[in-house]
Order: C-alpha cells, then structure tokens, then sequence
C-alpha cells in the first residue's frame, strides 16, 4: 500500500501531527479531523511513559501541550492521563487527552486507506519505542501502510536492519549519529524529508540520485506548495494541509 508514495506524478499530503491548524495536536480529535478532510497520510510522533505505553506526544516534556510539566517518560500511562492536552489550543479544547497508540489504532480502523508516517523521537528508550510500535501496527494490520522516521540515525538503521521496513530519515546534517559510509544512514533511507528552508531542486534530485524519495515540510501556504511542486517534491507533511489539497484538485481538474 506505502509504495504508491514512489508515483512521483502523484502529490500526497500528510497532516503533520493531525490537523494541528485548527485543533490541538497529536490529539485524537486533530487525526480525526484531518482523516474527515481526506488527507492521505497522518503524521505522528510516539514516545514511552514510564511504565512502557506507547504515547503520542511529540515533545520530551510535557509543559508545551499539556498542563503538566517534566518528561513524558517519568509518569505512567494513569498519570499522563489525568492531564489536560487541549485547553493550552483554546477553552473549547478543555478536556482532550494524550492519546495512546493504540487508542489511535482504533481510531483509524475506519479509514483503510489512511497512510502513516510514525515518528520517533530521539530518547534513551528509542529502540523500545521502535518494538512496541512495530508489534501493535502490526497487530492491527497496518505496516504496509507505514513508513517510520526518526531524526536519530541509529534508529533508522535500527528499524531498517531489524525489521526491513520503510524508513524516512533527515539530510545529514540534521540528525544526530550520521554515517556516512557506504553502508551507512541514507542506504537504509527509502525516503528523505526536507525543510523547506532547505528544499531546492539540486538537493531533490540529489537524493533521487541516491534512489530516496524526497519529501518536504511544511509547506502551508500556496507559494511554497507551488514552490515544492517545483523542486520535485510531490509528498509535502503540512500543517495546514488544504492549500495543497487545493492546489492538487486544481492540477487534477486542469489534467482531465
């Protein structure tokens, strides 16, 4: 199902950590709605509470979307549960939760179609992440629709040589333990994420030489959707995925 990512004639867009634009991120509620829009990909980002769920939160501490503060990792599952992940968005948001991975499985089961981009992030208990992660995906039958990215180039090479799945890594210079040898990070990359500070067509086609796929994010406005197109990135992780919604609909119509 992932491979039809490589169609390069094809533009694909994901909604980095839901439709965080209009509702608080990596909340049940955010995938929900992005799912209801038609994106073709959730963005996600997994970390461990400190008896070992899978949570899905992108930072290390909780201060920035919860009203909670410290690491994620030092509170079990009950304890981050008792906190607040919506109201910092806004008063209407009071009361959203940090959501499990596996509450988010269940929540996608009635979109088949929907494609996942599953973060790790960087931590002490990355590769445990990875084997949760990889055990519960699979149990819900949902590899073949993901592709895991971690800005940790050990992580990648662990998920790469462990379980032969599709990886999405980080040009060199933003990840941590690059390597650089033959054998090294971008030869267990299937795909390449660039910034859009950094997205040029020289550095697209520098990794499709290398026979990575590039991607881009987040471009969240119509220059820099058009401005991707451009450069040959046809998969773009948006925060507001509806100008490249948009845009695509238009090339379509403009193609019939």
């Amino acid at each position: 199902m992932i491979g039809r990512l490589e169609n390069n004639n094809s533009i694909v867009v994901a909604a980095h950590r839901g439709l965080k634009c209009d509702y608080p991120e990596n909340t049940l509620l955010a995938f929900q709605k992005a799912m209801e829009s038609k994106v073709d990909m959730l963005e996600l980002d997994l970390r461990l509470s400190k008896d070992g769920v899978v949570m899905v939160i992108h930072d290390e501490t909780l201060e920035r979307t919860t009203n909670g503060s410290g690491k994620v990792m030092d509170y079990t599952l009950a304890e981050l549960k008792q906190l607040d992940a919506g109201a910092w968005f806004g008063p209407v948001f009071e009361g959203l939760k940090i959501p499990t991975l596996d509450e988010l499985c269940s929540l996608i089961a009635s979109y088949p179609e929907i494609l996942l981009n599953v973060e790790i992030k960087p931590s002490p208990n990355a590769k445990w992440v990875v084997d949760k992660a990889v055990a519960m995906l699979d149990e819900f039958g949902y590899l073949p629709r993901c592709v895991f990215t971690s800005f940790d180039a050990v992580i990648i090479a662990y998920i790469y040589d462990t379980y032969q799945l599709k990886t999405q890594g980080f040009p060199a210079e933003l990840m941590y333990n690059f390597d650089s040898g033959p054998d090294g990070t971008y030869s267990k990359m299937w795909a390449v994420g660039i910034s859009m500070k950094l997205l040029t067509p020289e550095l697209v086609q520098d990794f499709r030489d290398k026979d990575i796929l590039p991607w881009c994010y987040c471009p969240d406005v119509d220059q820099q959707v058009y401005y991707a197109l451009g450069c040959g990135a046809t998969l773009m992780t948006c925060n507001n995925p509806r100008p490249a919604q948009e845009i695509r609909y238009q090339i379509e119509q403009n193609g019939r």
